[in-house]
């Protein structure tokens, strides 16, 4: 049984543009002798303290709260005692995929590095059944007369209509799939319609490769009619690769890219305080970021658990929600009291939104009567993070903790060794990281593309699962924060590819240049983890992996971001 059971919030990081340098800001205190009377909040078992934050989606529906309405909820509720459960809820077991493109097409077509002048080695030692085989076997094994194919299973038989094509047409217009195309019969005409729109992308995304943009340029033009930016998710999906790949092309031939473009590619601050209130609504909806928050939060708790001085130090805060979880969690210890929760919000936002953030979360610890203080430290540049801008104390604990934050430094080397050579020299307990578990940092294009395809294909398959299409919560995530994605991965190059996403092992050997040591998640942790996804409707859909030490939570089988603990040697 976990020691303490709670629920965290946390908000995606953008890539944004930086204030001037402000330095450390002045620190906020609340002290035993300040705070208001205490507020008598009851012991309480996650579920009613889940439900309590985000209230029930049971029924798949969620009430949408603002930010300040958000912390009111946890100042003003009051749960009953829940009954302890008797077991420990295993990690959930991975269900294998029917048919997933990552192999019929990921790893046999793929290799399309610089070396590489050709394709087709690859398409002809992948190519084993045609695509009316796939579908027939897909009908067979789905054995439901009219079920529509799932994303996996569109994206497959487009991959491989791509391979098969690859290889038998040298011409241009043959090879585009007609809806109504013979071949194709067992399908509908709006898979059909899928599938064209994935295939169109992928012989797009081959030329490209090739600079062969006049043949790519026709294949956009033909996909475009058909996708929307409010459609199906394959027509989101194929909307949003579409103008990335035009945009592309763009540059490439030295177009001018249009004023909307230039904000997604290099958002505005206003840009990116609009998306924590989507981000915020958004995560009461999706399992993903719950799930490792919780899960990372539960490795704190159990990290500090003889401390009582804590000095957190959060990499580019947003909401910082989740950290009402935590001090809930420290305030119900009986043994080893909490003196002092410091928390040091260190970001390149903008400074006033940072210390609204901790100016709600002043207030959240005066309804516990818990002892806290804040303080923010407002960078123009991560480059100038230093360890003497924290004012870590010598009686203090130090924990890191990084969301999202560490890939916006993967395309400068200087700026993520400073970094961490700085967290290093703060001799911290623990570093929580949290990333987004793909490979979008491929030199060769057409990898990247296909991992961006995979990826953003289960995002938006979870969006059509767990959210209305009419929400203006999901358009601007999809319009806005994974459009921004989609044209930073696909669109850019060099030092405009701000945001490099690189899998858990990449940061692994990364880590072990500055003597860091991986720590095992506890099956607390796990308990946590899963326990989340039992709140959602689609949480079975959830899919959760022990990656090495650490986890990965997927979306049915397609990793979305990895936990990991670490100390240093």
């Amino acid at each position: 049984m976990a020691e303490t059971l709670f629920s965290s919030f946390h908000f995606s990081d953008t890539q944004d543009d930086c204030d001037p340098l402000i330095g450390s800001g002045k620190e906020a205190v609340v002290t035993k002798s300040q705070q208001d009377p205490l507020f008598d909040m009851e012991d309480c078992e996650f579920m009613d303290l889940f439900s309590s934050i985000y209230g029930s989606c049971q029924d798949g529906s969620c009430q949408e709260n603002t930010m300040e309405e958000e912390f009111e909820l946890f100042r003003n509720q009051q749960p009953d005692n829940c009954k302890q459960n008797d077991h420990m809820i295993m990690p959930f077991e991975v269900q294998s995929q029917v048919f997933e493109l990552g192999k019929s097409l990921k790893d046999k077509v793929l290799s399309f590095s610089s070396a590489s002048v050709e394709l087709q080695p690859h398409y002809e030692r992948g190519l084993k059944k045609t695509s009316e085989e796939t579908f027939n076997n897909l009908r067979s094994e789905n054995n439901v007369v009219g079920q529509k194919l799932t994303m996996e299973e569109i994206l497959r038989v487009a991959g491989e209509r791509f391979i098969q094509f690859s290889i038998n047409n040298e011409d241009g217009i043959s090879m585009f799939i007609h809806p109504y195309d013979s071949s194709l019969s067992g399908l509908s005409i709006e898979e059909a319609r899928d599938v064209e729109l994935v295939y169109l992308l992928l012989v797009a995304a081959e030329n490209v490769g090739y600079q062969h943009f006049d043949f790519a340029s026709k294949m956009i033009t033909r996909c475009l009619p058909m996708a929307f930016d409010s459609g199906t998710p394959i027509q989101c999906i194929a909307y949003y690769f579409a103008i990335a790949i035009r945009e592309r092309m763009h540059r490439e031939t030295r177009r001018i890219m249009t004023e909307k473009t230039k904000q997604l590619v290099n958002p505005v601050k206003s840009l990116a305080l609009e998306m924590n209130v989507t981000f915020l609504a958004s995560h009461k909806e999706l399992p993903f970021t719950q799930v490792v928050q919780f899960a990372g939060i539960q490795s704190i708790i159990e990290n500090v658990k003889t401390d009582s001085k804590i000095h957190l130090i959060d990499l580019q805060i947003r909401s910082g929600i989740q950290w009402t979880a935590l001090m809930q969690g420290l305030s119900k210890r009986h043994e080893h009291l909490i003196k002092h929760l410091k928390i040091t919000a260190v970001g390149t936002t903008d400074q006033h939104y940072i210390e609204e953030t901790g100016q709600r979360l002043l207030s959240f610890a005066r309804s516990l009567n818990f002892p806290f203080s804040f303080k923010a430290v407002c960078l123009t540049d991560m480059r100038n993070f230093k360890e003497d801008l924290l004012n870590v104390e010598a009686d203090e604990t130090v924990v890191v903790y990084s969301f999202l934050m560490l890939r916006s430094m993967v395309s400068r080397p200087d700026c993520i060794e400073n970094v961490m050579g700085a967290i290093r020299r703060l001799r911290p307990v623990l570093m929580v990281v949290i990333e987004v578990e793909a490979n979008h940092n491929s030199p060769s294009f057409m990898d990247r593309f296909i991992e961006a395809l995979l990826f953003y294909s289960a995002y938006f398959d979870c969006l059509e699962d767990c959210s209305e299409r009419s929400s203006q919560y999901r358009m601007n995530l999809e319009g806005i924060y994974f459009n921004q994605g989609i044209l930073n991965t696909v669109a850019t190059e060099g030092q405009e590819r701000t945001t490099r996403n690189v899998k858990i092992d990449v940061w692994r050997a990364f880590f072990e240049r500055f003597r860091m040591i991986e720590i095992e998640l506890s099956e607390s942790s796990w308990y946590q983890a899963n326990l989340v996804l039992n709140h959602f409707v689609y949480g079975s859909s959830c899919t959760l992996e022990h990656n090495g030490k650490g986890m990965v939570v997927g979306w049915k089988g397609t990793p979305i971001h990895s936990l990991t603990s670490w100390k240093f040697a």
